[in-house]
């Protein structure tokens, strides 16, 4: 039998994750604010960046908004505070080095590249609610225009 994993309307379990900017976060830190997590598959590469990018231009229209964005990828804590750090990025990142939370949110795939198959993180945004349900999931991400869709998506709830 399968891992519990996300589900669309249910709420989501209970995690924690390291977080930039020092500490733990934890779902239940998010409580009563509508949140945005991204996955996505590695610091400093080229499509991450501009996803990171994306979201940090429109950071004030999520604020206004109520919603909190975070970040989260299987790259170390001290990868994440570079790469926040360097990008000027105005949200925190997540270090999910175990893929917990990549497997409860069923982001890990089977990718390839130059003919070599392998595991990986697929680019996937999760909008919860602030009763901590699962309210839309986007998978197979294409960062041009994905932000905005999200943001029209978080003011809707």
């Amino acid at each position: 039998m399968a891992a519990k994993t996300v589900a669309p309307d249910k709420p989501v379990p209970a995690f924690s994750l390291p977080a930039t900017g020092g500490g733990t976060w934890s779902l239940k830190d998010a409580a009563g604010s509508t949140l945005v997590l991204y996955f996505y598959p590695r610091d400093n590469t080229p499509g991450c960046t501009q996803e990171g990018k994306d979201f940090a231009a429109s950071a004030a229209a999520f604020r206004k908004a109520g919603v909190v964005v975070l970040g989260i990828s299987a790259d170390s804590l001290e990868s994440h505070e570079k790469f926040k750090a360097k990008m000027q990025f105005p949200f925190e990142l997540l270090a999910d080095t175990d893929q917990k939370a990549c497997k409860l949110f069923d982001v890990i795939k089977e990718k390839s590249m130059y003919g070599k198959k392998f595991l990986g993180i697929e680019r996937s945004t999760f909008l919860i609610d602030g009763k901590g349900v699962l309210r839309k999931e986007w998978r197979k991400v294409k960062v041009p225009g994905h932000v905005a869709d999200v943001l029209a998506a978080a003011k809707a709830l």
